[in-house]
Parts: C-alpha cells; sequence; structure tokens
C-alpha cells in the first residue's frame, strides 16, 4: 500500500495527547512522511486537529476501574469509526479489545512501552502477594492475546526479545530523541542547578535525590514532572533537602529545552526495580541529546551506555551520598563536566537518535499492510 493511501490510529486510553513517544515521535512524523494518522485518547480535553494529526476524545475514566474496564472499548469502537488501515494500541489494557478491532478485518499492533507484567510488581498501592498473582495473570494473558496481533513493537531489545516467543512479527522502536530538538543554544550559561524530567516516584528515586539534596545542602534540583503518590511527596517535603528542590510541574516541551540548556547535569537515579534494570529511559537519551553529563543508576544496560560514551557518572541510586558526591564532582570540574556533555550529543548522533528508528516503524507499517 502507498504511503499516501495508508490511514494509521494510534489508540490510547492511558496517555495523554502530547505523549513524547506516542504523539511526537510517531504521529508528528508519520504526518510529516505523508501517512494519513488519527489519534484515540482518553484524556478529556476534547477532539482537535494538531499539526495535520486528528485527536479524537472519549473522556476521561471515572476511576482507575473504569480506566482499566470500560475505556478501552470506548477507544475501539471510535477508533473503528474511523476506518483505518493500521491500529496501533500503546497500552496493555487495550489488549482486551484487540479481537474487535480483528473481527472487523483491521490490522493491529501493539506497543509495549514497558514490560507491563514486571511493571506490576512495583506498583505502590499493590501488595506484594497481589502484585504477584497480578504479574502472573498479566504475563499469562499477553501469552493468550498477543500471538493473534499482526505484529509487536517493542520500546526496547529486551522486551522484543521477550515477545518473540509470543508472536514472528516483532521489532524494536527504541524511544530515542529528535535530533536537535532539544538542542543547547551555544551562547547560554550554565546555571547552578540539576534536572530532572518527567513524572516522580518512590521508585524512580526522588527520596533519595532528597536526601543527596540534605547531604549536601550547596545542591539544588529542578523537577518538570508530577507525583500522584501523597506518601512519597510527603517524604520529600520532610527531608532537609527540599528547600532546594524546586517542583516545576507538568512542562511542555519548549520549557524542557529551556530547563535543559541551564542545568549542570541531567538526573535518571532509578531504583532497581524489576521493569528498571533492563528499561531504557527516554529521559536518559534526552539529557544526553541536550548536550548534559548524565547521573544514572549503575545498571549495567546503563553502565554500557554512560560509561560507554563516557557521558556522565553512574552511581547506586540507593545511596543519596553516591549521588551528591557525583553531583559535587560536576560542580567541581566543569571542564570534565563540558566534555561528557559533547560525548553525549556524538553518541545520540552517531547511535542513539529518532530518525533511524522511524524508518524501521515506516517499514513495519508496510509489512503489516501487505
Amino acid at each position: 500500500m502507498q504511503t499516501n493511501d495508508m490511514h494509521i490510529c494510534h489508540l490510547t486510553s492511558v496517555h495523554n495527547r502530547s505523549d513524547t513517544r506516542v504523539y511526537l515521535k510517531m504521529c508528528e512524523s508519520l504526518k510529516s512522511a505523508g501517512y494519513k494518522v488519527s489519534l484515540v485518547v482518553a484524556d478529556g480535553q476534547g477532539d482537535e486537529t494538531k499539526d495535520g494529526v486528528n485527536i479524537f476524545d472519549v473522556g476521561t475514566a471515572s476511576s482507575r476501574f473504569s480506566r482499566i474496564l470500560k475505556m478501552p472499548k470506548e477507544v475501539a469502537v471510535k477508533g473503528l469509526e474511523l476506518n483505518a488501515h493500521v491500529y496501533h494500541m500503546h497500552d496493555p489494557e487495550l489488549l482486551t479489545v484487540a479481537n474487535l478491532l480483528k473481527k472487523n478485518g483491521k490490522r493491529v499492533i501493539f506497543d509495549a512501552h514497558e514490560d507491563f507484567p514486571k511493571q506490576l510488581l512495583s506498583k505502590p498501592y499493590l501488595s506484594k502477594p497481589v502484585a504477584k498473582i497480578l504479574s502472573f495473570a498479566a504475563d499469562s494473558y499477553e501469552k493468550y492475546k498477543v500471538p493473534k496481533l499482526d505484529g509487536i513493537i517493542a520500546a526496547t531489545p529486551v522486551i522484543r526479545d521477550k515477545f518473540k516467543n509470543m508472536n514472528s512479527n516483532v521489532i524494536d522502536i527504541n524511544n530515542y530523541p529528535i535530533l536537535g530538538e532539544l538542542k543547547r543554544s551555544g551562547n547560554v550559561e550554565r546555571e547552578s542547578y540539576f534536572a530532572y524530567v518527567g513524572a516522580f516516584s518512590k521508585i524512580r528515586g526522588i527520596v533519595e535525590l532528597a536526601q543527596a539534596l540534605s547531604i549536601n545542602t550547596s545542591l539544588t534540583l529542578k523537577v518538570a514532572g508530577k507525583c500522584q503518590e501523597q506518601e512519597t511527596l510527603r517524604q520529600v517535603n520532610e527531608s532537609l533537602g527540599a528547600g532546594n528542590i524546586e517542583f516545576l510541574g507538568s512542562v511542555d516541551r519548549k520549557g524542557v529545552q529551556l530547563l535543559l540548556e541551564k542545568a549542570i547535569a541531567g538526573l535518571v537515579t532509578f531504583l532497581p526495580e524489576p521493569n528498571h534494570v533492563e528499561a531504557q529511559p527516554n529521559k536518559l537519551f534526552e539529557y544526553m541529546s541536550a548536550g548534559l553529563p548524565v547521573i544514572a543508576s549503575n545498571f549495567p544496560l546503563w553502565r554500557n551506555v554512560v560509561e560507554k560514551h563516557e557521558c556522565g557518572i553512574c552511581v547506586d541510586p540507593t545511596d543519596p551520598q553516591q549521588i551528591a558526591d557525583a553531583m559535587q564532582f560536576l560542580v567541581d570540574n566543569p571542564e570534565k563536566a563540558k566534555q561528557m556533555g559533547k560525548n553525549g550529543v556524538a553518541a545520540v548522533e552517531s547511535k542513539y537518535s529518532w530518525q533511524p528508528e522511524f524508518a524501521k516503524l515506516k517499514a513495519f507499517y508496510e509489512k503489516v499492510s501487505q
């Protein structure tokens, strides 16, 4: 099928319409490449056409259970009304309505952003016994549903290899940054703060970051993102380092660019949870693309990026002293930090950019649509 004749419909009942992977990288790139693109969401912001992408909103869920049980069907029904050729699902919950799409003769792809069964093991609102039961159930359900789909996209090679045993048409589309999007202006001076971009939580190491700032009160941190864990926010606010953290809330892409171009370094010190140690966090590569040195968790996969390319420092994310020491090292060694930032940019340009991933995505759509 010719590109101009293909209609791709992205479906999500969880992510908002501005999600970096779903909208900015996939939908916008597809539209620019000549595809007809629709996006069905459940974020309560209404229908709109943005940069040529038609966005349809089915409204927000009234509860977590409603989001899981009700919204997937509403998203799928709206998607079917659009009569697209390929349906690209971005949430595990949508596997429950894949049959509805398939029965109507549609090509259906599932995009695994995370290893969902492993992710369930770290949910703060689940007790460990319940988390293990739900994780086992989710794993079993994936093994039942995934073989019936037309293709699987995985956000990392590790997730790709997991799904290879379930479906013969699997590819990894890595969540690498768009070249130049977060590029730093050459004449901007660094300021005396560190940056963290994205949703934050206990398992993403925010408590240990606050403790690091308690150890070294000369350090400051700006956080662009939200946290929905009230107990975690209480722990952070009660720490001695709380006064050294500025919470900016949700920030648009331009705001992220402005935040990063003046920071000393970017932080991504996720705790060693099952879904983290083999992940490839978007923020790691975005910091690199912005010319920032990174302070990252010392997981083997992350060390293979950070230490191989000499673009930052890896630390034990459970040790606030190590985090504080790494931050102070970059403050005390600005030339070394600058070189790390340059190394990160070079690594992104040569190996970790979105453009080659998008070429893989287009070829995958062509294969699925045949």
